[in-house]
């Protein structure tokens, strides 16, 4: 097993990096989950049995994406959920490859002016907390399409665990208990959210069982009547009254237009591999694709893991990507993407002549219309079955806990995705993107994003599902998993424990994850003129492998399955059968 001799970043907020000897219990990975007929990766463990059971089951890939999203919802609230959306990436045995988009829509009364005060300035929280933040929701669309076109199970068989976990309660442990803690004063506020997420007031305790009735019968009436239960009848009615008595926006007609929209995935090639990714509105695929072609013409094998030359050119993909995901992407029912520009090679080319191997550029010299650049919080769960199906899902409320408000009566916590709209040019979202006029709000548009469920084959077969949950540090974290694993022949686990770094061209700092860089690296990087600051908040990779721990490896046994749960949050799973 590979060892991390690292050394660790102070992360003290507002501080300048500081470095310490590595504390040696942190120096290895485990060694990742190994199963033979299919691996379930997610951001809590309940959800991932009940994945497993599905394809324990005959279920397949499709199937046990879709109990996992509804088990989510009930025992993640913080990400998993009923009132947001997300994205499917599939390959299906038989080579077939699609996306689904079941992402939230801004309602049909929305403005592009609308969380503006009467000067033209951004209000603070407005598109953040509240009802007038919340999108319309997309995740049951997404479900039952998922299932309906691609599963092989009837949905009650699909939604009966999570009634099951909603009605008669869970167990809290230590991990889900501190995530309800974020958002004690959020509950508190919200009486609707309050009666579910606090006891008679109180913060849960490790060990409190909490039972969810409302959504229990809210995922009844769906099992019972599909969408309709959910975008109609008493569920819909309830959504739009919770709405309208938060002075939010959201109707029936809003309900009744929503569809779930299928796509060509985004494709590309990096070193023989073949990436399966997310298309726009997600800027996810693309960038990572426009980074990967990037960074194909420098040697990162050779210069080494963690070498502060692979590094600056790290960064420097990331910095130049994230200026057109900043400024160029949007919906494609609104805005004409340059995807043909973005993902050509000859592009990158251009790119990697603009980046001086021995300097950081400065992201206020680097613009949109200037060569060459002419012309959030989430979670996520992997799947591969026995058949040769993978399944990559990222869905989320956008923040924790999204709007922080429950449409009365339904359980269901609704999600805040408004935000990732362009609410000013110019003016950062909560996670600090500063983005542009093709991002800006518009009725019945969906906002862009940076969630990149994402498959990678070899040969035509799938040999890697990733993804993550954390905003704008979505893409580059599953860039370099990727590239852990393709340059640096880690197995699945060591890809996802090793410690990352994110730019995203603005703000002009490279945050650094604790043990990421040692202290030579640190002065090299510095002397090139980058600025180093401490790291965000961890993201939660969950990522299989298949054939091997790792891609040039060879199986253990019998097993054909690999997965890694990120250790960065403590309620997560990888298990298979």
């Amino acid at each position: 097993m590979k060892t991390f001799r690292l050394l660790v970043c102070a992360a003290a907020a507002g501080a300048s990096l500081a470095f310490a000897p590595v504390d040696p219990s942190f120096a290895a990975s485990a060694a990742p989950v190994a199963a033979e007929h299919g691996m379930v990766v997610a951001a809590q463990h309940l959800a991932t049995r009940v994945g497993v059971d599905v394809l324990k089951r005959g279920g397949n890939a499709v199937d046990a994406a879709v109990a996992v999203g509804y088990a989510l919802a009930v025992v993640y609230p913080a990400a998993g959920n009923l009132g947001g959306g997300g994205f499917m990436t599939i390959q299906l045995a038989d080579g077939r490859k699609t996306f689904l988009d079941f992402r939230e829509k801004a309602p049909l009364a929305a403005t592009a002016g609308m969380y503006l005060d009467k000067d033209g300035n951004v209000v603070k929280g407005l598109s953040t907390f509240g009802h007038l933040a919340v999108g319309v929701p997309g995740s049951v669309s997404g479900m039952e399409y998922a299932r309906e076109k691609y599963g092989t199970m009837q949905r009650a068989a699909l939604i009966a665990p999570a009634i099951v976990l909603a009605e008669r309660g869970f167990v809290l442990d230590q991990g889900d208990v501190d995530m309800f803690r974020t958002a004690t004063q959020a509950f508190e506020a919200d009486p609707a959210s309050g009666a579910i997420f606090l006891d008679k007031g109180k913060p849960f305790q490790a060990g409190d069982r909490l039972v969810q009735k409302d959504l229990a019968r809210t995922l009844r009436e769906i099992s019972r009547k599909g969408t309709d239960g959910f975008y109609k009848g008493w569920v819909a009615r309830a959504l739009v009254a919770s709405s309208q008595a938060g002075k939010g926006i959201l109707t029936q007609a809003d309900l009744d237009q929503y569809k779930t929209r299928e796509l060509a995935p985004i494709e590309c090639d990096y070193r023989g591999y073949r990436v399966v990714s997310a298309p726009p509105p997600s800027s996810g695929g693309v960038i990572i694709c426009e980074m990967l072609n990037i960074l194909e013409g420098y040697p990162i094998r050779q210069l080494g893991w963690g070498s502060a030359q692979a590094v600056h050119y790290q960064i420097e993909a990331m910095r130049h990507a994230y200026v057109d995901r900043n400024s160029t992407l949007g919906d494609p029912d609104f805005v004409k993407n340059p995807l043909g520009r973005l993902l050509d090679k000859a592009y990158a080319e251009k790119i990697r002549a603009a980046i001086d191997p021995a300097r950081a550029a400065v992201s206020s010299d680097l613009k949109p219309g200037m060569a060459p650049h002419e012309g959030s919080n989430t979670t996520h769960y992997s799947i591969a079955d026995q058949w040769g199906n993978a399944v990559s899902v990222t869905y989320t409320l956008n923040d924790w806990f999204g709007a922080k408000v429950t449409a009365a009566g339904t359980g269901v916590l609704l999600n805040n995705e408004m935000d990732d709209f362009t609410s000013k040019v110019g003016v950062p979202n909560m996670y600090g993107l500063v983005q542009g006029e093709a991002n800006a709000i518009a009725p019945g548009k969906r906002p862009l994003s940076s969630m990149s469920p994402t498959i990678v084959t070899r040969d035509g077969k799938p040999v890697m599902v990733v993804g993550t949950p954390g905003g704008s540090r979505i893409i580059t974290a599953v860039l370099l998993t990727m590239i852990n694993a393709i340059d640096y022949d880690m197995n699945v686990q060591e890809a996802v424990d090793a410690p990352r770094f994110h730019q995203q061209w603005r703000p002009d700092v490279t945050n650094v994850e604790r043990y990421a860089l040692s202290p030579d690296t640190v002065k090299l990087l510095e002397g090139m003129g980058h600025k180093l600051g401490v790291p965000q908040d961890a993201n939660h990779l969950a990522a299989i492998i298949v054939g091997a721990p790792s891609l040039n490896g060879k199986p253990v046994g019998k097993n054909r399955f690999y997965g890694a749960n990120d250790p960065r949050r403590n309620t997560g799973l990888a298990a298979g059968y």
